[in-house]
């Protein structure tokens, strides 16, 4: 298994948004983040021999990562064509053994008969007015599609992401702290660059039937 470190040196080349879009909260999440989220979850036995599903996977990042752990199939959904293919030429820096689909779609509504994915993602934490508590819409289609998830998540939010797993099945494993280095890219940014304190959670989700979804795989 190649180290956290390693795995986030391998994922430094991978390219940000051209034309980012402020309603979509449309950040590169920082490669040791993506790096730290992904080692826990090989670490979990989440990712190898896997489908990994990464809902509204921008330019690719989390996606990639995984895609470097030995998964059995990745898929990158984003709505917005741009950034998808950014992630198509970060798939090519990056140079993983296991190949991507990327697809355009929303990733609250994705085309995928699914219920035991491995689901990783960075949705937008509903920061801008109007698009208030946008990353529920991620966690209601992570509840139909995954036997375990992995999300980050604005600075506490775990109350809110317990009580919606416990609502919808799931049980949140572990949480821990994420830091999330952002660069001015909005007019309304006063400093160049700002750490954002965030929040990571691990969910395992019951299927249907009522059993862990992990015991389907």
């Amino acid at each position: 298994m190649v180290t956290k470190s390693a795995l986030a040196q391998q994922l430094g080349v991978v390219a940000g948004f051209d034309d980012p879009r402020a309603p979509l909260e449309q950040y590169r999440t920082p490669p040791e983040v993506a790096a730290s989220l992904i080692h826990t979850a090989d670490l979990q036995g989440d990712i190898e021999d896997r489908t990994v599903i990464d809902l509204g996977c921008g330019t690719g990042m989390l996606a990639l990562a995984a895609a470097l752990r030995g998964p059995r199939r990745v898929v990158g959904l984003d709505l917005d064509p741009a950034p998808l293919a950014t992630a198509r030429e970060n798939e090519r820096r990056v140079g993983t053994a296991s190949s991507v689909e990327w697809i355009r779609a929303d990733a609250t509504r994705p085309p995928l008969s699914i219920e035991d994915a491995t689901v990783v993602m960075n949705p937008p934490f509903g920061a801008q007015a109007g698009n208030e508590h946008a990353d529920r819409a991620f966690l209601e289609t992570t509840a139909e599609i995954a036997a375990v998830s992995y999300s980050i998540h604005n600075q506490g939010s775990r109350d809110f992401v317990e009580s919606f797993a416990a609502d919808n099945g799931g049980e949140v494993t572990h949480a821990f702290a994420v830091e999330l280095d952002l660069p001015r890219q909005f007019d309304f940014h006063e400093a160049e660059t700002e750490t954002i304190d965030a929040e990571a959670f691990r969910i395992e989700w019951i299927s249907s039937d009522g059993r862990s979804s992990q015991s389907s795989d």
